[in-house]
């Protein structure tokens, strides 16, 4: 059906089109015939082309075709669409007066299109764009306006994928709240009124995937299962229901073990598929939920049927989904797991390649989420250290490559912290297995660049850039400044900050955090791109770190599950030297740090300067009993190998400094020996120093060190209202020397 006008200004032909145009759209939204929405971007079009450029109808026209446009990408899932979906809204916010009564409903479509569009390319500057749109929306919708719920749930939205992003439960609590308040002013009778509630059924289950609360779990099959009673059987969204209904009840099972749950996620999910046709864009997540239920049933009753079916459908949801979606790494993890687990079971060597080709291929595609990449390559060394067809080696470079995508700097401080939790025993697993394969140099490498790793974010923040400013002072001055600010930011607590300034002023900063994190991940990528400054602020190479070793060998310890194993840095060495220590083992690390602490917490509390209190025998045993341990297990071996326990030197003894790693990291290697045998501590043959890393020591070193640089050193041998604290002055005349 057409309408060819008679002239450009003919508004009945213009009216004409934009009634059917609209019919058209909200048939689709009942019904999701793809032809509907081809009719509507047709008729949107013409009759935007027919209205002149200063009409007033204008604006509205942009605002439908941009709807119709978006509505197309999330059926299609063409990048092309929803560009064209955000050209048209901003252009219709352009010539919207400031007190337009539409102005907020524009604010949030044109939000909603950034949401959506990062979705599919996971960039951030979408999200921060998206949120500042709908949070203008929302300050200017009063309390008792009718789409009060709907802006709600927009915003709900956005944080929530924001949180997705970026890991701050802040966002999800935001969510949370949001779709809470949606759901209660929303009549159970509107016919928005299931999408709220699976909107706030979505959040909770990300609230209990993050901090395991089984009353969120609850809430969200609660939300879902009536969401999926209020929705027809033809309804386009009621699959997209039912499978997030099944999704929590698969949740469920691994939290409570209930059998009944995992039929029920089957069962839903299994529904929902025979309603998609293979071209919709939710395809493939509905594939991957249900491959995983699956996958929970094998290791429930280790049916081999259960685990071929989870890795056929996971196979077809990598199939479906096009190159260079930011979904494919979460589906080809997931396709990698599956893999793995039915080549275990059935012993079949061909399917373990090809679960090793997953997980390279998860971890390597450009595009998609740090986060989810990151887990896919944690995930594959994990497994590859028990399989060796996975290739342990090269799992851990690729986690270890994108450690510093996961934490990131734009997060706060305390969100990094909390993201190291998951990879808190990546490095000493890492240089395991480097050391495994005989690469020493790498093990020290992988130890430096796993360990401390918001430390040495903050070191390279304050790194000088000397070589830059000699050759490129402009870029220098930029990147100078830019570091010094996002230092500031990421130190600064948000928390307080909302305390004082309220969550307007609390947002503000997050997004100039993150923007200062993007440039100067920017303004490094530049610097990085000149001739001669390639490595310019990387993490230093082994040949690199071995250069801490100036006054005296270092001792690297690394304590993992199945091994002990010192590396031995010693001065004019190019080469790392392995020691084993095979009478210790991470078990009996973790004994020995408990006996301690059970030690030191059962003597009675002193000032300081109070006397020695009296230790009963059986303690003072127990500890010279793990004095001991310390010594034969990890001590000696060492200072055999260097041969300080033949040749005691009469004059000055020589310098050990020791870098532990994990648990041995609060055991007292210093103190370490047999104190019932003469000639065997620690201290009759060495000197002892510690170090968190080898790169605190090269930045000591003279060579990193400026001019202008001095040292504070603070004692206080008489502190009013307390004892004193003998030989703190003459401590620090020594420490002057």
């Amino acid at each position: 059906m057409s309408f060819p006008p008679t002239s450009a200004s003919d508004e009945d032909t213009i009216s004409q089109l934009t009634e059917i145009g609209i019919h058209h759209i909200r048939r689709f939204e009942r019904l999701g015939e793809v032809d509907d929405v081809d009719k509507a971007v047709e008729y949107m079009s013409i009759a935007l082309a027919l209205t002149p450029d200063d009409h007033s109808t204008l604006p509205t026209l942009l605002m439908i075709l941009g709807k119709c446009y978006s509505d197309r990408f999330q059926r299609l899932s063409e990048l092309s669409d929803i560009r064209r979906a955000i050209e048209c809204e901003t252009r219709a916010l352009s010539l919207t007066p400031d007190d337009h009564p539409d102005m907020p409903a524009r604010l949030v479509s044109v939000g909603l299109s950034h949401c959506i569009r990062y979705q599919r390319v996971q960039e951030l500057e979408d999200l921060n764009q998206g949120r500042e749109y709908m949070s203008i929306a929302l300050t200017l919708t009063p309390q008792d306006h009718p789409e009060l719920a709907y802006r709600l749930t927009s915003l709900g939205a956005l944080h929530g994928e924001r949180f997705k992003a970026l890991g701050e439960l802040a966002d999800l609590q935001k969510a949370i709240e949001c779709h809470s308040r949606a759901v209660a002013l929303t009549p159970t009778d509107h016919p928005h009124f299931p999408h709220r509630l699976t909107s706030l059924g979505i959040s909770h289950g990300d609230r209990f995937q993050r901090l395991g609360e089984l009353a969120d779990l609850q809430k969200a099959i609660e939300c879902f299962s009536r969401a999926v009673a209020l929705t027809p059987t033809d309804h386009p969204d009621f699959p997209h229901r039912l499978t997030s209904l099944g999704v929590s009840h698969s949740d469920r099972f691994k939290r409570l073990g209930e059998l009944a749950d995992l039929d029920n996620a089957i069962q839903s999910m299994s529904h929902a598929l025979t309603l998609t046709s293979d071209d919709h864009p939710h395809m493939p997540n509905y594939l991957r939920n249900i491959a995983l239920a699956f996958k929970n049933r094998f290791t429930h009753s280790h049916r081999l049927h259960d685990i071929q079916t989870a890795t056929t459908y996971a196979s077809c949801s990598v199939a479906l989904t096009h190159h260079g979606h930011s979904a494919l790494p979460d589906l080809y993890h997931y396709l990698a797991k599956f893999q793995f687990f039915q080549s275990r079971a059935t012993d079949d060597l061909p399917l373990m390649q090809h679960s090793l080709y997953s997980y390279r291929s998860a971890c390597q595609v450009a595009i998609g989420s740090p986060r989810v990449r990151f887990a896919a390559a944690l995930e594959w060394a994990s497994l590859a250290s028990t399989c060796h067809l996975l290739q342990p080696m090269e799992a851990y470079q690729s986690t270890i490559d994108l450690l510093p995508q996961f934490i990131w700097l734009g997060a706060t401080t305390s969100q990094r912290y909390h993201d190291l939790n998951k990879a808190k025993n990546l490095a000493v697993q890492a240089a395991s297995a480097a050391i495994h394969c005989s690469e020493y140099m790498l093990a020290i490498e992988w130890l430096e660049h796993a360990r401390c790793v918001v430390w040495n974010q903050s070191l390279m923040l304050r790194s000088p850039l000397d070589q830059l400013q000699a050759s490129y002072p402009d870029l220098a001055v930029r990147l100078h400044t830019v570091a010094n600010r996002l230092h500031d930011a990421g130190t600064q607590s948000r928390e307080s900050l909302q305390e004082s300034s309220g969550e307007s002023v609390t947002e503000q900063a997050a997004q100039q955090h993150r923007q200062l994190a993007q440039e100067y991940d920017d303004l490094l990528s530049k610097a990085r791109q000149l001739p001669g400054f390639e490595n310019f602020l990387k993490p230093t190479k082994a040949d690199g770190l071995i250069r801490a070793a100036r006054y005296g060998p270092i001792v690297v310890i690394n304590c993992d599950t199945d091994r002990s194993d010192a590396l031995l840095i010693q001065p004019g060495h190019d080469q790392v030297t392995h020691i084993p220590l095979p009478g210790f083992t991470l078990d009996k690390a973790q004994r020995v740090r408990r006996r301690l602490d059970l030690a030191v917490r059962g003597k009675q509390p002193m000032e300081r300067g109070d006397r020695r209190p009296v230790i009963h025998q059986e303690s003072q045993d127990d500890f010279g009993s793990m004095l001991a341990t310390l010594w034969y297990d990890i001590v000696k071996p060492v200072l055999d190998y260097l041969g300080y326990t033949t040749n005691i030197s009469t004059c000055s003894l020589p310098h050990v400094t020791w870098c532990p790693t994990g648990v041995l990291s609060f055991l007292p290697l210093h103190a370490a020996g047999d104190y019932d045998r003469p000639a065997s501590r620690v201290f009759d043959y060495v000197v002892s120093s510690y170090t968190p890393t080898l790169t605190a020591l090269l930045t000591s070193t003279k060579w990193y060190l400026r001019r202008d640089c001095r040292v504070l050193t603070v004692a206080q041998g008489a502190t009013p209202g307390h004892t004193p604290l003998p030989g703190t002055i003459q401590e620090l005349t020594h420490v002057h020397q």
